[in-house]
C-alpha cells in the first residue's frame, strides 16, 4: 500500500492509575514496513498502540504521535486484537465485514462489500468455510478470520496485539508468514513477547523497557521477511533481545 505513512512519537508520556509508563518517548516507525515492539508484561505495549488508534486519549501537553504526511491518524488504522473477538451468532463473513455494517447501521450491506469480503477469506485460505459459524472452526483458523477482517477495513496503518499469541507453534508459523504477504506495503506495528517472533516478521524491532519505559534496543534486520529464525545470525540477534529485556541497564 504505496500510501502507507511512517509514524513519529515524539515525547510521548502517558501515565495510568496515577504510575507513569512513559515520559518523552520518541522513535519512528517506518512507512509500508512491519515494526515489532518487545517488551515485559506490564510495561505499556498495548497502552501505546491504543495511543497511536486513538483508543486512549493523548494530552495536548503529553507529546504528540503523527504521520509523516501530515494527514490525521484517525481513520487509517486497524486493529487487530490478541483475542479473536469473533461474534458466535453469526457467520464466518457477517463477521468480517461487522465493522462496515456497525458504522452504517445496516442489517445488510450490498454486494460489493461482501465480494470484498470474501476476497478476503480467500487470500487467508477461508474461502470455503465464509457461512459456517465460528465455533466450527480451529482456533488457528478463527485468527485467520480476525486477520481478514483486519484486511476489509483497507487501512493503511495496522496495528496488532499479539494476535498470534494463543497458537500452537506450527499454526503461529503459518499465520506469520501469511501476515507478512497480505500486510505488505502497509504501515504495520506489531506487539509482541515473543524474540523469534519480532526476528521472523519485524523489518524494524523495537525492546520497550524500564520504568517509565524507554526504547532500550532496537534493530533493523536487512534479510527479508518471513526471515529464517535458524540462522546464526539470527539467533545472535535472538541473544541480543533477550539481552535487552532482562538487563537494567544497556545503551541505546
Amino acid at each position: 500500500m504505496s500510501d502507507a505513512p511512517a509514524i513519529d512519537l515524539h515525547q510521548v508520556s502517558f501515565a495510568y492509575a496515577g504510575q507513569s509508563l512513559f515520559e518523552g518517548l520518541s522513535f519512528q516507525l517506518p512507512a509500508g514496513k512491519c515494526a515489532c515492539l518487545l517488551g515485559p508484561s506490564g510495561v505499556g505495549k498495548s497502552s501505546l498502540l491504543q495511543l497511536i488508534a486513538g483508543i486512549l486519549p493523548l494530552s495536548s501537553d503529553a507529546g504528540e504521535i503523527k504521520a509523516s504526511d501530515g494527514l490525521a491518524l484517525k481513520g487509517r488504522v486497524a486493529y487487530m486484537a490478541q483475542t479473536d473477538l469473533l461474534m458466535p451468532w453469526t457467520s464466518v463473513v457477517n463477521n468480517v465485514v461487522l465493522g462496515e455494517k456497525l458504522r452504517q447501521g445496516r442489517f445488510r450491506l450490498n454486494k460489493l462489500y461482501i465480494e470484498r469480503a470474501l476476497h478476503y477469506l480467500e487470500q487467508v485460505g477461508l474461502l470455503k468455510y465464509a457461512h459456517h459459524k465460528p465455533d466450527q472452526l480451529s482456533q488457528g483458523m478463527r485468527q485467520r478470520v480476525a486477520l481478514a477482517r483486519t484486511l476489509f477495513e483497507d487501512k493503511p496503518i495496522v496495528l496488532m496485539d499479539e494476535p498470534f499469541s494463543a497458537l500452537d507453534v506450527i499454526r503461529k508459523l503459518e499465520l506469520q508468514s501469511l501476515a507478512v504477504e497480505v500486510l505488505r506495503e502497509r504501515t504495520v506495528f506489531w506487539v509482541t513477547h515473543d524474540p523469534l517472533e519480532a526476528l521472523r516478521v519485524g523489518e524494524a524491532i523495537f525492546v520497550l523497557a524500564g520504568w517509565p519505559a524507554r526504547i532500550r534496543y532496537q534493530v533493523c534486520p536487512p534479510e527479508a521477511v518471513p526471515r529464517d529464525v535458524r540462522q546464526a545470525n539470527i539467533i545472535a540477534l535472538e541473544a541480543e533481545l533477550i539481552a535487552a529485556l532482562c538487563q537494567k541497564d544497556l545503551p541505546c
